[in-house]
C-alpha cells in the first residue's frame, strides 16, 4: 500500500522561474542532496524530459528509478509516475505552482509550490517508518528546491 503526503512552501520567485528549475532534471544533483545522478533518457517534442532515470541515496543505499513525466497541465503543474526501479513499487507525484500575490514583498513575485507524493517501497518496513520517510523526502525536497530557486533568482 502506498503512503501519500502533501506539502507546500512559499518561494521568493515567479512561478515560471520555479517551473524552469523544477523541469531541469539533469541539474537536480547540484542542489538535491539525495539525488546522485539524473539522466534524461527520452524527451518530448518540446525537449522536456519525458522519461528520466535517477540514482538517489535512500534508506542507506543507492537506488535507481525511472519516472515518466506528464506535462498536460503546464504551466500550473506537472506530474510523474514510477516506471521501474530498485526498492520501489510506486513513486508518483505532482508539483503545482501557484502565484502568490499576497506573499509578494516589495513588489517581488512569490510562488506557492505544492508537492503531492505517493510512495510504496518494495521492502517490508513498518508503516511509521514509511510515513516518516515520505515526509522527510518531501520536506527536504521542497526546502532544497526553495533554496536553489532563491539563490539563482
Amino acid at each position: 500500500m502506498a503512503d501519500t503526503a502533501s506539502e507546500r512552501i512559499r518561494v521568493a520567485a515567479a512561478a515560471d522561474r520555479c517551473l524552469d528549475v523544477a523541469l531541469d532534471f539533469e541539474r537536480y544533483p547540484e542542489w538535491a542532496k539525495d539525488v546522485k545522478a539524473a539522466k534524461v533518457i527520452e524527451r518530448d517534442e518540446h525537449g522536456r524530459g519525458r522519461r528520466v532515470e535517477f540514482r538517489a541515496a535512500a534508506l542507506g543505499k543507492s537506488i535507481r528509478y525511472v519516472l515518466e513525466y506528464d506535462y498536460g497541465t503546464l504551466p500550473e503543474s506537472f506530474s510523474w509516475r514510477f516506471v521501474e526501479g530498485d526498492m520501489l513499487r510506486r513513486l508518483d507525484g505532482t508539483y503545482r505552482f501557484e502565484p502568490d500575490p499576497a506573499g509578494a514583498l516589495d513588489g517581488a513575485a512569490t510562488t506557492r509550490i505544492h508537492y503531492d507524493l505517493a510512495v510504496e517501497v518494495a521492502v517490508p518496513l513498518p508503516g511509521m517508518v514509511k510515513r516518516r520517510a515520505a515526509a522527510l523526502i518531501m520536506g527536504n525536497a521542497l526546502k532544497e528546491l526553495k533554496r536553489h530557486i532563491e539563490s539563482v533568482a
